[in-house]
């Protein structure tokens, strides 16, 4: 049995280009919110991690299914960007929801947290699922 790397240049490209994306999305996602997650998960803050680690994955679920199928690296962008805006308006509806979401988060509230995360993972995974070829 062989093992072909003729595909290593594009797995690598792709990875570092979906990388990216996450790594931005981070930043842009932890400058909307009133809340310093870094500090705060730094300090042992569980609701902080929670809420950071759920709105990442619910971004990264989408971030896949565009590598999976994106034509280009411009394609995947484009769709990267879609789902990150899906994934911040998801954020105001979580704020709109509960009015004080960064104090409680603050304040290690782990059932806002858990809401938040669990609303970002539920629009990434349909925004994912909702990307057609």
């Amino acid at each position: 049995m062989s093992i072909s790397m003729a595909g290593l240049p594009a797995f690598l490209v792709y990875f570092a280009v979906g990388a990216a994306l996450i790594a931005g999305f981070a930043v842009v996602y932890m400058r909307l919110t009133a809340h310093d997650e870094v500090a705060l998960i730094r300090s042992g803050n569980l609701a902080a991690a929670i809420a950071l680690g759920g709105n990442l994955v619910g971004f990264s679920i989408p971030v896949d299914k565009a590598i999976e199928q994106a034509a280009s690296i411009p394609d995947l962008v484009i769709w990267a960007l879609i789902a990150m805006a899906i994934q911040l308006a998801a954020y105001g509806a979580v704020r709109w929801l509960v009015p004080d979401l960064s104090r409680k988060i603050e304040e290690d509230d782990i059932p806002a947290a858990a809401f938040l995360a669990v609303v970002a993972v539920l629009c990434g995974t349909l925004a994912a699922a909702s990307m057609t070829e």
